[in-house]
């Protein structure tokens, strides 16, 4: 009976170098650049050189590519990276940063209480939705924090909102005590009604 041989495996490509990936990340190339955004992920020293590309890339693929890889680094450094982004003009660079962010639980877990005290008003509203990936208990004590002590309306209202789908039994108090302090505002009034509603009905089938 003759031997029958194994297929042979194909031979993984090696890895490409950090020289590489940033002289990729600075081709004319898209196609070259998606490629080092994506092969940066495996080089944690690269976060500096993703974020420095960012807000310069233009291609769409490319900088989805740039923020996955960001976030999948996972570091301090690669997460505290895209914080600036968060400030920039350009919305689709504030939408992939916070949607970077949102994907790490450390994002969520260091960063938020910093982000909620952001003197940048659009900042606080954006990093509401950093809490959607808490526990209950977590995300309504650090929305509570943030309602109890929020000026802006607007900041209220994205608490509110992220409340509204992951608040607990304890954000009640908080959330009556921002009706009170906002009686003149009432699409505030409505979304504070509806966030007690929802978060009373979920209480009463756990």
């Amino acid at each position: 009976m003759p031997l029958v041989r194994k297929p042979t495996q194909p031979a993984e490509p090696p890895k490409a170098s950090a020289g590489e990936v940033l002289a990729g990340l600075a081709s004319a190339n898209p196609e070259a650049r998606w490629t080092a955004a994506r092969a940066a992920a495996e080089l944690a020293d690269s976060a500096g050189a993703l974020a420095a590309a960012l807000p310069q890339e233009t291609d769409a693929r490319v900088r989805e590519a740039m923020f996955t890889s960001l976030a999948r680094i996972g570091t301090r450094e690669s997460l505290r990276a895209m914080l600036p982004m968060l400030r920039s003009n350009d919305a689709a660079l504030r939408t992939g940063a916070l949607d970077a962010l949102c994907s790490s639980h450390f994002a969520a877990h260091e960063l938020l209480p910093q982000l909620l005290s952001d003197p940048d008003v659009d900042v606080r509203i954006l990093s509401c939705e950093l809490a959607r990936s808490l526990p209950s208990e977590d995300a309504s004590r650090s929305l509570c924090t943030l309602l109890d002590r929020e000026a802006e309306v607007n900041v209220c209202a994205a608490a509110i909102e992220v409340l509204a789908e992951v608040g607990n039994q304890a954000a009640l108090p908080a959330l009556e005590r921002c009706a009170q302090r906002f009686p003149q505002v009432p699409f505030l009034t409505f979304a504070i009604r509806l966030a007690t509603d929802r978060i009373r009905a979920a209480g009463s089938r756990d």
